[in-house]
Order: structure tokens, then sequence, then C-alpha cells
């Protein structure tokens, strides 16, 4: 295939390229997260698959870039830097942020290109058709840093230091006020498998709202439910990858 352009490879970070893969799956992180997130998964997957980490504006390289605080742009922009890709199969994993966008991304791909996933991996998010009102975007420094102690997703050695703070805050917020605000307008559901992964003491997410992500497929759907809470995956790193390589290999 041709090499993507220059203004797509500032969205895929692709650290193992596996060319002879049969499939991709693209992962795309939660709020304040980057592409680099998802290097051991990236390690960690098998040569028939190639895994391709997005990276939002606003953040480690494109920390100069305008942010972009909401999922239908944020969406329409990840579609464009995508499509160069679709010679093979893409399949989606999304945590937090990250599965919202994921919907959205196969939602339009399939939408507007025909193009139906090979899979969608919802981790960590409630179902697009689940609403909770939070206005933690709203919140000052202090209520935002609270926000991400409480959810351990970031190391508390960042977050003491200042000058790395004052780089994450704006783009974290950002991505908070994506997640935050998102509404769903409903549609056609997505003819792709779709698997619901989520922490039982998740504070952001019950396994109810996870469950109701079967509405949102006509295809397979599963729904597996990890002991811990909104970044439950960190403990559950290899049983999550067997999960989804058992699923995208099976095709």
């Amino acid at each position: 295939m041709n090499r993507p352009a220059d203004d797509d490879d500032r969205w895929i970070r692709r650290f193992h390229p596996r060319p002879d893969a049969a499939v991709r799956l693209v992962c795309l992180p939660h709020a304040g997260g980057s592409a680099s997130y998802f290097l051991p998964v990236s390690r960690a997957m098998p040569p028939s698959v190639d895994v391709l980490c997005v990276q939002y504006p606003g953040r480690q390289d494109r920390r100069a870039e305008p942010l972009v605080d909401n999922v239908p742009d944020l969406a329409d922009q990840v579609l464009a830097a995508l499509l160069p890709w679709t010679d093979r199969p893409l399949a989606f994993f999304g945590h937090s942020l990250g599965a919202t966008l994921a919907f959205e991304v196969a939602r339009r791909l399939e939408r507007q290109k025909g193009l139906v996933a090979a899979g969608l991996f919802a981790s960590g998010r409630r179902a697009p058709s689940t609403h909770r009102v939070e206005t933690v975007h709203l919140r000052d420094d202090d209520g935002l840093i609270a926000d991400i102690r409480e959810l351990s997703g970031t190391d508390d050695r960042l977050l003491g230091d200042e000058e790395i703070l004052r780089m994450i805050l704006p783009a974290t917020r950002a991505d908070y006020r994506a997640a935050e605000t998102y509404a769903y307008e409903p549609g056609e559901a997505l003819r792709c498998p779709l698997s619901a992964l989520v922490g039982d003491d998740d504070p952001k997410v019950t396994v109810d709202e996870a469950a109701a992500w079967a509405d949102h497929t006509e295809g397979p759907f599963d729904l597996r439910v990890f002991p811990g809470g909104h970044f439950y995956l960190a403990d559950h790193q290899a049983a999550v990858i067997e999960a989804v390589t058992a699923r995208l290999t099976a095709r």
C-alpha cells in the first residue's frame, strides 16, 4: 500500500508494523491519554494483527496543535486519518472516551464508506444510548486533578510535577469536555461484532450501562466483566489482550 500522507502520520502511531497482517486494530485512548498508552498492546499482538494507535492533538509531539473538544469533530478527523489504512479490515479498541470515539468512527466508516468494522471493543465506557450528567470538565484545575487521581489513570508522580501538569491539563480538560458533552444521535445499529469490557467497580460505568452496548450492533455481542475500577485493564492486561486477539483471529 502507499504510505499515508504526512498529515495523517500525526494521528497514527504504528509502533510494531506487521505488513502481512490480515486485520488492523485501531486503538483510541482515554481522556488525557496518548497513543503510547497502547504500546504494550501493540507489542503483544500476533503477526496477524497490525496495531494503529491514535494520537489526539494537544499532547506529546502534538501539544502545540489546537485541541478538539467534541466527539463529532474528533471522529471526522480520525476517520480521515484512517482512510489510507483501509486496504485491510479495521477493528477498533477504545477505552473510556476512546470507546465512544471508536463507536462514532466505526459508524462513519460504515455509513459513509460502506465498510463494516472487523470488530469494536468498547472498554470502560457506558453505551452511547445511556446518559449521565457529568461536569468534571467545568471544575477548576484542582477538581480535575482530583478526578484523575480518583480514577488512577495518571501516575501520581506526574500529577505532582507542575511543569508536566501545565502540559497535560488543557488536553485532558478538552477530552473530558468531549466525553461529558457527547450526545448520542439514534440511528441504525452497527453490523460488526461488539465486545464491551468493564471493571466491576468502575465509578464511570456500571455493568448494566456496559451491557447496553448490545443495542448498538446487529452482530455478535459479548460482555466481559473484570475485577477493578476504571483502569481495570492495568491489572488484567494479559486477559484483555487475549480476549481481543481471540476475537480478531477467529475471523
